[in-house]
């Protein structure tokens, strides 16, 4: 490990030390179109009105778009901090729903392919995020190395899907792949049905997905909740505004809500932090 690099891990130790570890949750999918980015968008301002500093982190080198949900252009993105043209406190965006965006880039197909000089300043940049209290990742949809690398460095693992029978078997692809590739003991993966008609609906997408994942995966899935399909959410996107902020009482954002009072139960555990991520990236042994 570079000298630098080893400085970087020891002061964000440091930092995690004195004001707490900061708590990730990657929000991924087995396919798009199932809402990944609105849900993440919404989760983390949801996050901000009980006061927690949120950093949504836009993971999807390829065809980035939490920008989009937030009606923002950024000027800087990922590619200027591995490109060393930008750092990353430089490019984190704060936006005027009280939450920070560090904006996704194109070309970069998967961060672990990243050489020695591309990733030192990305590693380095993430130090500057440790004041977060929540970082939300919003993984690109589908499967890829890129998206089990993020997956792989998070304290909750949130798999979105729909009841369309296509969004269900990919998201069991989805969860076939973390069974597999990350380790089951720090794998907390929680699905989330959205697009729902009805409760019994998505209890029933919820089981399905639960029960066929311990018969062949051998791994528990719980259920973290469901949010209902509502106009709103489709109103929302065509104005670029998060509906939760379009309309606080809208079925859609009372189940954000209820997901988030969920997550904050889950709390009480250990958070891995972003050093925890840094040395992943590195294959430093904790």
């Amino acid at each position: 490990m570079a000298q630098d690099q080893a400085e970087t891990l020891r002061e964000l130790v440091k930092r995690e030390n004195e004001h707490g570890k900061t708590r990730v949750i990657t929000v991924t999918s087995g396919k798009g179109g199932v809402g990944k980015t609105n849900i993440s968008t919404n989760l983390a301002i949801a996050y901000a009105e009980r006061g927690k500093k949120v950093v949504v982190f836009d993971a999807d080198l390829g065809l980035a778009n939490v920008n989009v949900v937030l009606n923002v252009v950024p000027k800087f993105n990922l590619y200027h901090v591995i490109r060393r043209q930008k750092t990353m406190e430089e490019i984190l965006l704060k936006t005027q729903y009280g939450i920070y965006l560090v904006a996704g880039a194109s070309g970069f197909s998967q961060i672990a392919n990243l050489n020695a000089d591309e990733r030192e300043p990305f590693l380095q940049g993430l130090a500057c995020l440790s004041f977060a209290d929540i970082i939300i990742i919003d993984t690109a949809a589908g499967i890829n190395s890129s998206v089990v690398d993020f997956v792989d460095i998070a304290d909750d693992i949130l798999v979105v899907t729909t009841p369309e029978p296509t969004a269900i078997t990919d998201a069991y692809g989805m969860i076939k792949i973390i069974a597999t590739e990350v380790q089951k003991e720090r794998a907390q993966v929680q699905l989330i049905v959205n697009q729902v008609n009805s409760v019994s609906e998505g209890r029933g997408v919820a089981q399905r997905l639960a029960n066929i994942s311990t018969q062949f995966l051998n791994m528990k899935v719980d259920y973290l909740g469901f949010v209902f399909n509502d106009p709103i959410v489709q109103q929302a996107v065509r104005r670029q505004r998060p509906f939760y902020v379009m309309d606080p009482k809208a079925k859609a954002t009372s189940c954000i809500r209820n997901i988030v009072s969920r997550l904050e139960r889950e709390e009480a555990r250990e958070n891995k932090g972003l050093s925890h991520l840094i040395r992943k990236w590195l294959n430093v042994e904790e």
